[in-house]
């Protein structure tokens, strides 16, 4: 047995999926393709805007010799289909650069990893944009694709190469993996770079602040959002942040989940 970090914290998923060997592991067995790709961007977000929300990509990599991007996002949201459309929408609207020509000669997948599970209670759900007719048939006109994993409810149905990478995921959130269960390589890479004795104390830092949060929207943020709508979006932001203060969480990282500057979440306390 091997004690390991959880793969439900967004920092130590990101810490084993952007290794090169990992991130191409995963996509040849969840979305069926073989990436050329020397480097994964973790955070990324694209020097212009598109709309109106500041979009930031978990794990990007961009395959230009097969003109192929795949995206992996990793945190769940009362939204998160609704949010990972728009992610992945704003991924396929940034190569798009003359009403010209609509189509996009990059093929665009993002896999979404719902590690605290999710209502519907499925291991798999895809979003497929091909078009198709009344009877199911796709004339395979466009090839981009939204993949849902949920680690917490892989079954013997679960097709087999998903299946031992959920299983690893889920078995990580425990924080204690049998490495002898797994075969795939890339698998056994994921659990070295998350040892525990291999947690740098910035990670360990970044690992509180997540779990805090999380706490926090489960009780605190509710309160919050109602009172915003009685007395205004300001005062709700100045509560949840005054609660997240007292939780210890860092200034900055108050600052970047409420809207608020730095300068108004230093001025609470």
């Amino acid at each position: 047995m091997k004690q390991v970090a959880s793969l439900r914290y967004g920092v130590i998923f990101k810490k084993a999926f952007c290794d090169v060997d990992v991130f191409k592991g995963f996509a040849r067995d969840i979305l069926g393709i073989q990436l050329d790709i020397d480097k994964v961007e973790t955070e990324k977000v694209f020097d212009t805007p598109i709309g109106s929300v500041k979009t930031q990509f978990d794990l990007f990599a961009e395959d230009k010799k097969n003109r192929i991007i795949v995206d992996i996002q990793h945190e769940r949201h009362a939204d998160h289909y609704d949010r990972f459309l728009h992610y992945h929408c704003v991924a396929l609207l940034e190569q798009i650069k003359s009403s010209a020509d609509y189509r996009s000669n990059t093929r665009v997948y993002t896999i979404v990893v719902l590690t605290s599970g999710d209502k519907h209670k499925k291991d798999v759900l895809v979003t497929d944009f091909a078009p198709h007719d009344l009877n199911g048939n796709s004339v395979h006109e466009i090839a981009h694709k939204i993949v849902f994993l949920c680690p917490k409810y892989v079954n013997e149905q679960t097709p087999a190469a998903y299946r031992e990478w959920l299983e690893a995921i889920e078995d990580s959130l425990d924080g204690e993996v049998d490495e002898n269960h797994y075969l795939l390589a890339e698998i056994h890479a994921i659990f070295n770079h998350i040892e525990q004795n291999g947690v740098s104390p910035d990670e360990k830092a970044r690992m509180i602040e997540e779990y805090h949060w999380e706490e926090y929207k489960q009780t605190g943020f509710n309160e919050g959002l109602e009172l915003g709508e009685k007395t205004g979006q300001l005062k709700a932001a100045q509560t949840i942040a005054k609660g997240m203060l007292a939780e210890g969480l860092a200034v900055a990282t108050i600052a970047k989940l409420t809207g608020l500057t730095t300068d108004e979440v230093s001025g609470l306390t």
